[in-house]
């Protein structure tokens, strides 16, 4: 069964995004697709705002993620935690076999920058991961203040997962001195999940340099090596590449601005929708996400329920919580392709249903 997705990922592609999946396949090692690839990369730097090259991956963002703590720490990697995915990451630096710290925040709380400050002027870590939109609590960290901290350390390389809140905001990678800056196809973008995007500083490309056992998948020298003949180390998912060429065109058309508004006002249509019925923010308002809205079950409503009637009724489908917040909590994605009247479509046919699964 098809369900329009108000999930936080994988979301709603377009017809017109699946469209261009369709086209015939091409070699990877063909010119054919060497102009896909310089048609695409441009684009993506402005979208990044960066001049540093963006590497295209086939993977989930894990993976780069997991690349790039293999990629840059030398010493010791300072993971900062607020929620279930950026917890996670430190899991991840330690199967990683690197020296790991965790650095951890209450679950719906910011990354606070004067704690990062305090780690950092340890002088015991080379390298850094903050994710800057929490998705499982809804929480947007400060990723401007936390960037003005980190630049005061320049030994101290940036991992900052954008996962999804990229192309939803404006994030001046270069402006903010973020050296490896990690997304994917498969949320704000609006494309199927299964390619991963990155990009990555000279400092951080000096610092892969440097480190041995970065495998070969993941490797930033690699990734560099192909990224300057137009091309990609290994096979990549070429279908998903034409889908985000063709998203490109559409995020171009509409214009940064236009699109940044847009979620905006999705993001404050649902989230005055729960105030509306008592239902409270888990983060503090002014750290809420700008692509989804976590709300607390604050009366007392059958969540679950709600959403098996609202697949069944509508085809529609939000979500529940994630982790230890399942049932306390639900979310709704507003970001991609959607607009004021297909959020508000979606929460006029949770009003019809809601009143059945209050406690």
């Amino acid at each position: 069964m098809a369900y329009k997705l108000f999930i936080p990922g994988p979301i709603n592609v377009s017809e017109k995004t699946y469209k261009a999946m369709a086209a015939p396949i091409m070699g990877h090692r063909m010119k054919e697709f060497s102009d896909l690839f310089a048609s695409v990369e441009p684009r993506l730097q402005q979208l990044f705002y960066t001049k540093d090259p963006v590497f295209l991956s086939t993977s989930s963002s894990w993976g780069i993620m997991e690349g790039a703590i293999r990629n840059v720490t030398k010493k010791a990697v300072l993971n900062c935690g607020n929620g279930s995915f950026s917890d996670k990451w430190f899991d991840v630096s330690k199967r990683c076999g690197k020296n790991a710290e965790f650095l951890q925040f209450e679950w719906g709380k910011p990354v606070d920058p004067e704690a990062v400050d305090k780690a950092l002027s340890t002088g015991k870590f080379d390298s850094i991961t903050i994710i800057h939109n929490e998705t499982s609590t809804g929480t947007m960290s400060d990723i401007a203040a936390l960037m003005q901290v980190v630049r005061k350390y320049p030994e101290v390389v940036s991992i900052i997962d954008t996962v999804s809140s990229f192309s939803a905001l404006p994030i001046k990678k270069d402006e903010l001195g973020i050296d490896v800056m990690v997304t994917g196809s498969q949320k704000a973008l609006a494309c199927p999940p299964g390619l991963s995007l990155l990009s990555v500083s000279d400092k951080a490309m000096k610092r892969a340099a440097e480190v041995e056992g970065r495998g070969y998948y993941f490797d930033f020298l690699e990734f560099k090596k192909f990224y300057d003949k137009n091309q990609t180390p290994s096979t990549p998912v070429i279908s998903l590449i034409m889908a985000l060429d063709s998203k490109l065109d559409d995020i171009f058309a509409e214009g940064f601005e236009n699109r940044y508004a847009r979620h905006q006002k999705n993001n404050q249509l649902v989230r005055q929708w729960g105030y509306n019925h008592g239902f409270k923010l888990f983060p503090e308002e002014k750290y809420g996400s700008v692509t989804l809205n976590c709300f607390e079950n604050t009366i007392g409503v059958d969540i679950a329920g709600v959403i098996a009637e609202l697949k069944k009724r509508y085809s529609m489908a939000f979500d529940g919580g994630y982790g230890k917040l399942k049932g306390k909590t639900f979310r709704i994605s507003n970001m991609g392709d959607e607009t004021p009247q297909t959020m508000q479509e979606l929460l006029d046919n949770i009003d019809s249903i809601l009143p059945e699964f209050k406690k």
